[in-house]
């Protein structure tokens, strides 16, 4: 890419969606500067599900050898009723989905993910501003304005700040605060020195996968730290005040609603002795109009635009996809002027597929979520005619259906890309040089 068409991009958020669009975006040869409101890069620990359609970019983007040596790659997945009966078992899971899509499905702390893009950002020559949060958004100028006074001028504002963006707000012009669902979680992340029961010793060493669902809610438990840590989320019904999005727990409470589910999640949960134990509200927004605006200098990535339930843990993945989607397709530019339609193009190859996951999260809690009675009867039988068997069809687990899984997992940004550059060339076309009395369409 020639100099006069390197872009001055402004990343406004420096969760996952913005370092992955900050990686993406500099590899493409462009100008990368991130704003973050948080004074250091220090997030609330919790583990993620890292699945194949993100794995694969975090090989591409050469990520440090220390972020695989801390991932834990699960070798089974189970599902089980809430009572512990198993419902739907994988005993060769990491086997089946390295051949299938080529790339692993993997468990990772939050924090040594968000480290490790944060170096290689850093390494691409990406600029971090940590402690500014954003006051004020200026469409006609492209420029950013934060509380502390800075300004920041560019071609392109990428709004990857989250569930409560500002940027989100800028644009629709008024307050626009997410939903709740109805839901919260509890996240819990045990040191193996915080657990002496053999069993559960050997869960946490030799990682796997295990669901519990139940009544209105469901629990997942999997080892982070290559099998040092271990990493519940209880998703529950929400009891917090209208208003309130994060509150601390009482342990005693959280053991409370778990009364009579299987004991093995008991005895996890019985390792939890003290301390803060923190209740989340889980939140929604409704579906954006336009990702891009009408001047084609905002972008909307990761949670500013789709945030999702964590039920097929696709938070993350997708907003990982969005950053190397949107870096990839800047990448092919010859020509300022092409950038409106490469943001629409952006738009149209990550809106639907954002907002189909939304919505298939929510199928995914009608169905770990479902009171016992007849549906919940007739969802057992799909699940125990098909324990031990090669599933076929719809399943009420996403993790293993054969309808779902590929759809989610065999997702490969760098293809769709050059899919879609194919179909539309024409918006790569350089302009025509010199020509005053000329008209080029693009």
């Amino acid at each position: 890419m020639s100099e006069k068409v390197r872009l001055q991009v402004i990343i406004v958020g420096a969760g996952l969606s913005g370092i992955a669009a900050a990686i993406s975006t500099a590899l493409s040869g462009h100008t990368v500067q991130v704003i973050e409101q948080a004074s250091e890069l220090a997030e609330v620990g919790a583990g993620l599900q890292i699945t194949p359609n993100a794995s694969r970019l975090l090989k591409q983007w050469q990520l440090r050898d220390s972020l695989w040596e801390a991932a834990a790659e699960p070798t089974k997945l189970t599902v089980h009723r809430y009572s512990g009966e198993i419902l739907a078992h994988d005993d060769a899971f990491d086997k089946g989905i390295r051949t299938k899509y080529n790339a692993p499905f993997i468990d990772l702390h939050r924090v040594d993910l968000q480290q490790a893009l944060f170096e290689r950002a850093q390494e691409l020559g990406v600029t971090f501003h940590l402690g500014e949060r954003i006051a004020l958004v200026d469409f006609e100028t492209t420029t950013v304005y934060s509380e502390t006074g800075h300004q920041f001028t560019g071609d392109l504002i990428v709004a990857a700040d989250g569930l409560w963006s500002r940027c989100r707000e800028a644009l629709v012009g008024h307050k626009d605060e997410p939903l709740p669902t109805g839901d919260l979680a509890y996240r819990i992340v045990l040191s193996a020195d915080q657990i002496q029961d053999p069993e559960l010793k050997a869960l946490v060493e030799n990682p796997e996968v295990h669901f519990w669902i139940g009544p209105g809610a469901h629990a997942v438990g999997y080892s982070v730290r290559g099998g040092k840590m271990y990493n519940i989320v209880l998703l529950v019904p929400d009891n917090l005040p209208p208003g309130v999005s994060r509150q601390a727990g009482s342990v005693d409470e959280m053991k409370e609603l778990f009364v009579g589910w299987d004991p093995i999640l008991n005895r996890f949960l019985d390792c939890v002795k003290s301390g803060r134990i923190d209740k989340w509200k889980l939140m929604h927004h409704g579906e954006m109009e336009n990702w891009v605006n009408d001047r084609s200098n905002l972008v909307f990535i990761g949670d500013a635009c789709h945030p999702m339930l964590p039920y097929l843990a696709q938070g993350a993945n997708s907003s990982l996809e969005d950053g190397a989607v949107l870096g990839l397709l800047l990448g092919r530019m010859s020509n300022k002027s092409q950038l409106p339609r490469i943001l629409r193009l952006y738009e149209s190859l990550r809106k639907s597929r954002g907002e189909s996951i939304v919505r298939e999260t929510f199928k995914q809690r009608h169905d770990f979520h479902m009171v016992d009675g007849e549906e919940q009867v007739k969802r057992d039988q799909i699940f125990r005619s098909q324990l031990g068997q090669e599933i076929k069809g719809a399943f009420p687990s996403r993790w293993t259906c054969p309808e779902v899984q590929p759809w989610l997992y065999g997702y490969d940004a760098n293809k769709e890309v050059e899919k879609a550059v194919a179909e539309h060339a024409h918006l790569f076309v350089e302009a025509a040089k010199n020509r005053p009395f000329s008209c080029v369409i693009l």
